[in-house]
């Protein structure tokens, strides 16, 4: 099996990097993060959803994410993953100790988004939004020998996603839910998919720690050509599904800078890492 039918959890990021419960900034105002992403991979999900192994392949991201409040009801978004590494450990013979595989590594940006959200409902216990997020293809997605190295899907997408909040309180202690729906239209070929999921968060300690549990799917439509066993396929492969879970910790230091870390994993999936995810970086949240 080729390494290019597996592909990185890096969907899981862009589906997390938003601050909280993703309601609208207000003018003026926003939350801007600078922040690392990591995978380590040995084995991987297979089309009919199966755990085979791989060689060690792994995925390092340095990114910005920012929220700005353009007015009241309408935000600038962005995610640029301005240093983006694939690499691939050397392969060692168990038997004799030698190097049958050299390993490879690349290094570039990412493919970024940009986007709009925009405040449809805002009450006092309840919050409706849109977005409309566009897919950069500004990565790399064939680099390495065999062209499996990717950094970037080389597709301009688009997903438009509603979100659905609701923020309350129980004993003094913050409280909130969420969820979304998406629909993501990828070109070059790709399959359609839809976007689902739904987010928790807990503040303690008068808000200055938020514990957050979060839970994705991704589905294909499967109306694309592109083969996901292509060695000049992407990082993100056609026809990908995955169900993940994942949890967050931030703390504020102060009341705008604080630092976070997360973990996420794939509980199943098909064409995709089964393993799991560390994130974490340093924020700004301007109220």
């Amino acid at each position: 099996m080729k390494l290019s039918y597996i592909l990185g959890l890096l969907a899981i990021v862009l589906t997390s990097q938003a601050n909280f419960a993703q309601w609208t900034k207000g003018k003026n105002k926003g939350y801007y993060k600078v922040g690392f992403w990591s995978l380590v991979s040995d084995q991987h999900y297979t089309n009919t959803g199966n755990i085979d192994p791989n060689a060690t392949r792994g995925t390092f991201n340095l990114s910005f994410y920012g929220e700005y409040g353009i007015t009241d009801k309408l935000d600038a978004v962005a995610y640029i993953p301005f240093f983006a590494r694939t690499y691939q450990n050397d392969q060692v013979s168990g038997t004799t100790g030698q190097i049958t595989q050299a390993g490879e590594a690349i290094n570039s940006i990412g493919d970024s988004d940009i986007g709009l959200r925009y405040q449809l409902l805002k009450k006092s216990h309840v919050a409706l939004s849109t977005t409309l997020k566009l897919g950069l293809p500004v990565g790399n997605s064939s680099g390495g020998s065999d062209g499996s190295f990717q950094t970037g899907d080389g597709e301009f997408n688009q997903l438009l996603q509603v979100d659905l909040g609701v923020p309350f309180s129980f004993e003094k202690v913050s409280l909130y839910g969420k969820t979304y729906l998406g629909i993501n239209n990828r070109s070059q070929g790709f399959s359609d998919e839809v976007h689902l999921g739904a987010e928790a968060g807990l503040g303690l300690w008068k808000n200055k720690i938020w514990l957050i549990g979060r839970i994705n799917r991704v589905s294909s439509l499967f109306n694309g050509d592109k083969s996901a066993l292509d060695s000049q396929g992407s990082i993100f492969a056609n026809n990908v599904e995955f169900t993940s879970i994942g949890y967050e910790a931030a703390y504020y230091i102060t009341k705008k800078i604080g630092v976070s870390i997360s973990y996420a994993t794939a509980t199943s999936g098909r064409i995709i890492f089964a393993n799991p995810t560390i994130a974490g970086g340093i924020f700004l949240d301007i109220k």
